[in-house]
Parts: C-alpha cells; sequence; structure tokens
C-alpha cells in the first residue's frame, strides 16, 4: 500500500451563498503548491449547514458537482465534500467523492441531526460508501455519524467462511461540529481509530452560521492506536 497525501481544508462558510463558498475554496484549492492525493472540504461546504433544502438544492448537473469535477481534474486530485442534492423528488446531504478522471461516488448521510430538524428536511441515506483508491480502501461519512459507532465499524463479513475483515483502511468525516461540542468531536474521532484501528481524518469548518453557532474547527488526522499524527489549531 502506496503512501496517501491528503489536504485538509478548514475554512468559514458564508451562510447559504454558493457562489460566494465556490469562490473561497477556489481559491484555497489553487493555493496549494505541493502534490496530493486527496483534498477534503467539509460538509455542507457551499452552504453552511442550512435547512433551507428546497431553495438551495442542486442536483447532480448543477454549478457544485460540475465545479468540483473541474477542480479535481485540475489539481489532479480527489475532491470530496457534502453539498444539498434534490434527486427523485427528495433531498439529501449528500457526499460527492470526486475523482481526477471524471468518474464519482456518492454516500448520502445516514444518522440526520433530529435536533436541528434535519430528519424533516433531508431523506436519509443507507448505503455505506468504501473507496479503493491508491491501494488505499477508504470510508467517507458525514457529521452525526460519528456518534453511531456501528455504521462506522471496520468489518465485512464473509458469508461464505463466516470470517470477519477489515472493510477499511481509513475513514474520513466531514463536519460542520459546533465548537460547544468539540470535546466529543476529538474524543469521538479518537475512539473510532481505536476500536477499527484505522486512520481517521476529521474535517470541520470554522466560523460563526447563520443560526450564530461557533464552529472552532479542531480538524484532525489519527493514527490507529489514536495518536493525533497533525491537527489544525482552533480559529
Amino acid at each position: 500500500m502506496e503512501s496517501l497525501k491528503i489536504t485538509i481544508i478548514q475554512a468559514e462558510i458564508v451562510w447559504e451563498n454558493v457562489a460566494e463558498n465556490i469562490s473561497t475554496f477556489s481559491k484555497k484549492i489553487n493555493a496549494i503548491t505541493e502534490p496530493t492525493d486527496i483534498i477534503v472540504l467539509p460538509e455542507m461546504f457551499t452552504t453552511g449547514f442550512t435547512m433551507k433544502s428546497e431553495e438551495l438544492a442542486e442536483t447532480m448537473t448543477g454549478k457544485t458537482v460540475t465545479w468540483m469535477k473541474t477542480q479535481a481534474k485540475k489539481s489532479n486530485a480527489v475532491i470530496i465534500g457534502s453539498l444539498i442534492i434534490k434527486e427523485h423528488e427528495k433531498y439529501f446531504n449528500r457526499l460527492v467523492w470526486m475523482q481526477p478522471d471524471g468518474d464519482f461516488y456518492t454516500y448520502d448521510k445516514r444518522h440526520l441531526f433530529r435536533m436541528a430538524n434535519e430528519h424533516q428536511n433531508y431523506s436519509a441515506g443507507n448505503k455505506r460508501l468504501i473507496v479503493e483508491y491508491k491501494g488505499w480502501k477508504i470510508c467517507p461519512l458525514v457529521c452525526y455519524d460519528l456518534r453511531f459507532p456501528v455504521w462506522s465499524r471496520n468489518s465485512e463479513i464473509k458469508l461464505q467462511t463466516s470470517n470477519i475483515k477489515p472493510a477499511y483502511d481509513c475513514i474520513i468525516y466531514i463536519a460542520n461540529w459546533p465548537e460547544v461540542r468539540k470535546i466529543p468531536w476529538s474524543k469521538l474521532l479518537e475512539a473510532r481509530a481505536i476500536e477499527n484501528q484505522c486512520y481517521v481524518v476529521g474535517v470541520n469548518r470554522v466560523g460563526i452560521d447563520g443560526t450564530n453557532h461557533v464552529y472552532s474547527g479542531n480538524s484532525v488526522v489519527i493514527n490507529p492506536k489514536g495518536e493525533v499524527i497533525t491537527t489544525i489549531p482552533e480559529h
């Protein structure tokens, strides 16, 4: 398994302003000077964690996915982030894994944050995504999924032999995780690394959103022993 370089972009998100956020992340991606394999953006990176799904939803052929395709090709790197997608008259908090060749995979957030009424404005996904890239098996999940260890469990069962083997090597959580709960964020990320014996990447936003929630970032990379390899300071 070859080494994998992941670039984390921890940034402010302008509330419900798709064009402004795309401009911001374009500049940040263009400022990357060294080759990288994967660029990770926060949850709902074009809008912030808004419940205006009908008003702000895009399609899979819309502006943001098209932008991700262009940026992935230009950067020669995978770009990961979630946005509001409308599909079959439903709305999803959808993570898009966009590859440099234009191929992509998607994951719809499974555990919706009921305390913010996310479940009333979005439909939950029902299937995990595991992508094999450059010899690594990677499982990307979204924010509140972090609190559900069974959904993150690093195993796949082979029915023929009843043997259990690891399903992935690295799990990536993208989030809009408020500062008031920053300790659970850090501790749960470490726990997921230890219990699943895998690398964990947690990518959060910073700033204040339109509902006055404050975000301090605390994005981090953790090894399978639960040791922090690198972290981005609070903002």
